[in-house]
């Protein structure tokens, strides 16, 4: 890799799906199925749905789209933030993530700054053996819902899109009926939803694919789960498949 010259410094670099993008201060960078970064053909998806640009010093990313939301998160998965339309962030790390979906499809990039504003630390190691996000923990059987419907992102090199199973492929993969799985679903939606995590409760314009894709986009971006936990639903539907599956598991909120 070629060394980054004083002045690309003051520029942004957007990868996606292994092609990277530079963006110069004084310009509008735009994503979606048509501009700068033509991401895919998806009907979902807005012709322009986020821009990119800098305003008096600051890098800003902005969702220029009517219906959809994105999830923008730092690299560690530490701060995570909605972008709904309307809306614009700053890009202050190193590698900022932006996770959307469009339809049945989940999509990820990553911007880098050669000169971020803020310098990210690592936090200790939490080794309490829980997964949770914020004040909400997660049983395994949560987590492994979570994974399944997960799998296609976090099997995924590096940035791209990625189609999502339904809830039936989910439960057969985990070797679970329709019924439980959406039960868990139901259950970790609700408690994501009374935690503040947005997109996670139905409405007169949502549908069950937004929940689930929402779901995963947090999921993947708080770091949840990961691709190190994937062996966890081959062990699952082995265990299922034997009845040994959901003993004192069985979540009821």
């Amino acid at each position: 890799m070629r060394a980054v010259t004083p002045a690309e410094t003051d520029r942004l670099r957007v990868e996606f799906a292994g092609e990277q993008f530079s963006v110069a201060p004084g310009t509008v960078f735009t994503v979606g199925r048509e501009g700068d970064l033509a991401i895919d053909d998806n009907l979902f998806l807005h012709r322009n749905f986020l821009t990119i640009q800098s305003v008096e010093g600051l890098w800003l990313l902005s969702n220029v789209g009517s219906r959809l939301s994105a999830t923008v998160t730092d690299s560690g998965g530490r701060v995570q933030a909605w972008l709904a339309p309307g809306a614009r962030l700053p890009l202050v790390f190193a590698a900022t993530s932006v996770i959307f979906s469009a339809g049945p499809t989940t999509y990820e990039l990553t911007i880098h700054a050669a000169e971020p504003t803020f310098r990210e630390t690592q936090p200790p190691a939490d080794d309490d053996g829980l997964s949770t996000i914020g004040e909400v923990p997660l049983t395994h059987s949560q987590r492994v819902m979570i994974l399944a419907l997960a799998e296609p992102v976090l099997r995924r090199d590096g940035t791209g899109m990625s189609e999502l199973p339904t809830s039936a492929q989910a439960a057969e993969r985990l070797g679970w009926t329709l019924t439980r799985f959406n039960r868990k679903l139901d259950n970790v939606c609700d408690k994501l939803d009374r935690a503040g995590v947005p997109g996670m409760r139905g409405g007169v314009r949502s549908y069950a694919t937004n929940r689930r894709v929402r779901l995963v986009e947090h999921a993947v971006a708080a770091r949840l789960v990961t691709r190190d936990d994937l062996p966890l639903l081959d062990v699952e539907r082995e265990n299922s498949l034997r009845g040994e599956s959901g003993s004192g598991d069985d979540d009821a909120g």
